[in-house]
């Protein structure tokens, strides 16, 4: 081949295309700019190589050392290069994302996974309403970064569906925001699956020498220690967490009491200055929207502490999207997975050791308090609260008022023996 002679277009291809995987992005415009100095038209070389002419320029410069400033053999581009992130180009934008997502968040309460039931679309044209310059393929981008999947609908009973569960979300982001932005304590509660305490087969692995798993019983009959009852209080402003863990019936009563105890050891130092509680909590079980105890043990907790207590039930058939699932009781299950609940002190210890790289802290206690199951409120009890519906759905919203500060538990509670 003569020096100048204009190579041929698909030589150059071949060329290329078997050098190519050994080299990186500043080697592979060298090579094809390489090509051009044999006499190689850099249309043709840009045809075969399949980079851009002002890419090969580039390349023609640093062979012919015009290319300021220098670039050390581990670089590709200049200090700086490349397009600055849409989050440093408009602040807010992640912040303003997560707002939106809070009233759709889902994800399976024993797992640490959260999926958003919106599109991304949809959430692309809120947040242009909000002023923000995005498509749905950044959306998609940010929520992978928050660990969050966009997943399809799926077959699952979760109960009835209500016409208006979407707008209950809305109105509980709505509330949580409101206090927050006022400084009152906002929090999560639920009675996370009662567990077996003793020698018996806890679900997940945990590293042992090889051959030797922690022997349990084969069968999970009720021990002599029996079964607890965990119930959680979730910080949601502060990522804290407190779990009572109740030896007795899983009640009205051990709930309020375990919301208590929250405030005693917690609440009462975090906010000195509160005046009002929000507490979001599920539509059933012992802080269930038509329980009447539930109710009645709230009014003696708002006597006694003196403020305020706004509840807001999430809709029926929706526990699992409560935030203290998968904010609490998802890395609790995770932290104790293949150790055997043994002891109240192991449960104990194991609950107040889970922390998360988000910044989740979890205190703990045992509760030995007995909590009698049967407790009926009479239709004179029930009229006797100070309690407030909303105007939207004032069956899963409303706010219970205090009628003095340290009234002790209501005498209008009738036993059932």
């Amino acid at each position: 081949m003569q020096i100048g002679r204009v190579s041929d277009g698909e030589d150059i291809r071949k060329r290329f295309a078997a050098l190519s995987p050994f080299l990186d992005e500043r080697r592979r415009r060298l090579v094809a700019a390489s090509e051009v100095l044999t006499g190689a038209a850099i249309g043709v070389v840009a045809q075969a190589t399949g980079l851009s002419q002002p890419t090969i320029r580039r390349g023609l410069e640093e062979l012919h050392g015009n290319e300021k400033p220098e670039l050390s053999t581990e670089q590709n581009r200049r200090g700086g290069g490349g397009r600055r992130r849409e989050v440093e180009k408009q602040p807010g934008l992640l912040e303003a994302l997560n707002e939106l997502i809070q009233s759709a968040i889902r994800g399976d309460p024993e797992a640490a996974l959260l999926w958003v039931s919106k599109s991304q679309r949809h959430l692309a044209e809120e947040l242009k309403k909000l002023g923000f310059h995005v498509s749905h393929k950044l959306v998609g981008r940010l929520l992978k970064k928050m660990g969050f999947s966009l997943q399809a609908n799926s077959k699952t009973r979760e109960g009835a569906n209500h016409l208006d569960r979407d707008a209950q979300f809305q109105h509980i982001n709505a509330k949580v925001q409101e206090f927050q932005e006022a400084e009152q304590p906002a929090i999560s509660v639920d009675t996370k699956k009662k567990e077996l305490v003793g020698d018996f087969k806890n679900g997940g692995r945990e590293l042992r020498p090889k051959g030797q798993p922690e022997p349990v019983q084969v069968y999970d009959f009720i021990g002599e220690l029996g079964k607890v009852a965990p119930y959680g209080v979730y910080d949601i402003a502060r990522n804290e967490g407190f779990v009572n863990v109740g030896i007795s019936h899983d009640t009205a009563s051990f709930a309020v009491a375990s919301i208590e105890q929250w405030w005693n050891a917690l609440g009462k130092e975090r906010y000195p200055d509160a005046q009002r509680l929000l507490v979001t909590a599920d539509c059933g079980g012992s802080n269930g929207a038509r329980v009447r105890l539930w109710k009645c043990e709230l009014q003696r907790l708002a006597n006694k502490l003196g403020i305020a207590i706004t509840v807001a039930h999430h809709p029926p058939g929706t526990s699992k999207w409560n935030r203290i699932e998968h904010r609490l009781f998802a890395f609790i299950t995770k932290n104790w997975r293949g150790k055997p609940l043994l002891t109240h002190e192991v449960i104990v210890q194991l609950i107040a050791a889970t922390t998360t790289e988000s910044g989740l802290s979890v205190q703990c206690r045992l509760d030995e308090e007995e909590y009698v199951k049967g407790i009926k409120i009479s239709n004179i009890a029930m009229k006797a609260i100070n309690l407030v519906r909303d105007v939207f759905h004032g069956e899963w919203n409303y706010t219970i008022h205090p009628f003095g500060v340290g009234s002790t538990r209501s005498s209008t509670t009738k036993e059932v023996r």
